[in-house]
């Protein structure tokens, strides 16, 4: 078996995640889901009337202190599942009715995502994936998810990194995150929308301003 010395995220915490190695995200080699269900609060054009299937990832690669989700991505709060029963989940929600298969924290098991995405369209997953994730992203990863991801939904929540650091523990985020939006646009183009208003490709780019950072707000309003 390949050594699973994982860098999937720009930390490259190189630990052996067959072995038991844990890394800043909490994550070994066994997926770990805390939450699959249909999610109405998304952005309309993922939720829709029906919904989007969401599937939260337990752990985080990033520490926001300010973290909706903290008891899955701080906390790891969870329960594994294999590759074939995560397909298996895909399928499940696709048959509830779900506009898309919504990614939330994806980047720590970015890689066996991807195979199972790829089972479950071979056994009839026909609705577009969606990657929901911190922004905080290797671009070499991301590269190793072209044509299999339909919809990329990054954060971009600093342009001064006084403020990453401080706030989520992430050194260059600002650099890291452009250049991994960059190559988002580059694999999936422009935005495409169905008749009915639902998003089948393309980039949402989400910004949350933070207490008295308007003027960092500002300057990542102006970089897009």
């Amino acid at each position: 078996m390949t050594k699973n010395f994982c860098n999937l995220c720009p930390r490259k915490c190189s630990v052996n995640r067959d072995e038991n190695g844990i890394g800043f995200c909490k994550a070994d080699a066994r997926i770990k889901i805390g939450r699959a269900a249909l999610h109405h609060w998304e952005e309309p054009s993922i939720s829709g009337e029906r919904g989007s299937g969401t599937v939260f990832f337990s752990g985080c690669n990033l520490g926001c202190v300010y973290c909706q989700n903290r008891a899955i991505s701080a906390e790891n709060a969870g329960r594994y599942v294999s590759e074939e029963e995560l397909a298996e989940i895909f399928l499940s929600l696709q048959a509830e009715g779900a506009h898309n298969i919504n990614l939330v924290t994806p980047t720590h098991f970015s890689k066996w995502i991807k195979r199972s995405v790829l089972l479950a369209k071979e056994r009839g997953l026909n609705i577009p994936i969606v990657y929901n994730c911190g922004g905080y992203e290797s671009v070499d990863a991301l590269r190793e998810l072209e044509g299999v991801i339909d919809i990329y939904m990054p954060d971009f929540k600093y342009f001064d990194d006084k403020y990453a650091l401080r706030y989520s523990n992430a050194p260059n985020y600002f650099f890291v995150a452009s250049g991994a939006i960059s190559e988002m646009f580059r694999q999936v183009g422009k935005n495409v929308f169905l008749s009915d208003g639902m998003m089948r490709r393309g980039v949402i780019v989400r910004h949350m301003m933070l207490p008295g950072l308007l003027f960092d707000s500002k300057k990542i309003i102006d970089y897009l």
